[in-house]
């Protein structure tokens, strides 16, 4: 029996307005012409849905979008279009009071475990302000609150008094752990998490996830573009290009038998400690920007694959084996 359905995005997308340079309004303002302002589509028609009690992986170069969905899926950016649903309720819908409370079920644990923290609040008032504001604990309980919330997380409880910068960068990370816990969320948003952290402390971070998963039944949506701690930690991985879902698949069927060539070339390009001798073909080019986008598959222009339909129409996202499912025309009916 599937587990139940907490987060369902459908269709959504994210235009950002970006306007024109000084030069551009320059030349315009000489060919009188218009004021123009570009539209950069962030997030492009993407649908995911995330059950109790998993971890979805969501990978992808700098660029793809992943933070932008996962800001979306937060709450910390409204859709241009879509639907955004909790636990089957459609969150824009809702009057702004009621989706803020609903949306207390869905927390975010940034990158920069430094930058994400206010410097000049105590760890006390970091972790405890917002149970407090939102009447989930009693003022006078915000002490003992916060320091079993360390404890939780693997800090001593007297560091509660201190400030950010008087901490390591792997206990800064349990400090945004225990203040994102602090509102007793269903559902974690890791963007991430433990890219900016040293690799021995990687290891402890995602240990923790693991253990509060078992302990609070957590559900994760983990972003990262480290394929090994995806493969470590999550149950079903989605890989994201230029804004969309190019491939979903479970863990072990994705890194066993990748489809999709983005795929491919991602998991071709991660560090192994294998010492055979591979045949490594990087990809060519770069992303290409989002401003500048061409029509029909936006892989396209790096795909060693591409054929004149690439060129023209984006490709269906369907299901090409149980469970897996792939957006590429190499697998349209011949």
């Amino acid at each position: 029996m599937d587990k139940p359905l907490l987060l369902e995005l459908r269709e959504v997308s994210k235009r950002f307005a970006q306007p024109a340079d000084v030069v551009d309004r320059f030349v315009r303002r000489l060919r009188r012409q218009a004021q123009a302002t570009k539209a950069v589509l962030a997030v492009d028609r993407v649908s995911l849905s995330i059950r109790r009690g998993e971890v979805v992986g969501l990978v992808g170069e700098s660029g793809s979008g992943k933070s932008t969905l996962g800001r979306i899926a937060a709450g910390l950016h409204v859709p241009s279009s879509g639907i955004r649903r909790w636990k089957g309720e459609d969150l824009d819908r809702m009057h702004a009071a009621e989706r803020r409370r609903k949306q207390l079920g869905i927390q975010m644990i940034f990158q920069d475990p430094y930058a994400s923290l206010n410097p000049r609040l105590r760890v006390r008032d970091i972790v405890g302000e917002a149970p407090v504001a939102h009447r989930m604990i009693e003022t006078t309980r915000q002490t003992e609150f916060v320091a079993d919330l360390l404890q939780r997380v693997g800090l001593d409880a007297h560091l509660a008094q201190r400030f950010p910068h008087q901490f390591s960068g792997g206990q800064r990370a349990r400090i945004g752990i225990a203040r994102a816990l602090a509102v007793q969320p269903e559902l974690l948003i890791c963007d991430e998490a433990v890219a900016a952290l040293d690799v021995s402390i990687q290891a402890q971070v995602l240990n923790l996830f693991m253990q509060l998963r078992d302990e609070l039944q957590l559900t994760y949506l983990f972003i990262s573009h480290d394929l090994g701690v995806v493969q470590h930690i999550a149950d079903r991985v989605l890989v994201m290009y230029l804004g969309r879902i190019v491939e979903s698949a479970s863990t072990e069927e994705l890194f066993a038998r990748p489809h999709h060539p983005y795929t491919i070339a991602l998991l071709a390009a991660a560090p192994t400690l294998d010492v055979k001798k591979i045949d490594f073909h990087p990809l060519r080019g770069e992303m290409p920007s989002p401003l500048q986008m061409s029509a029909g598959c936006g892989f396209h222009p790096r795909c060693p694959h591409a054929m004149p339909v690439c060129r023209e129409r984006v490709p269906d996202f369907k299901e090409i084996a149980p469970g897996h499912f792939s957006a590429c025309h190499l697998d349209d009916p011949r």
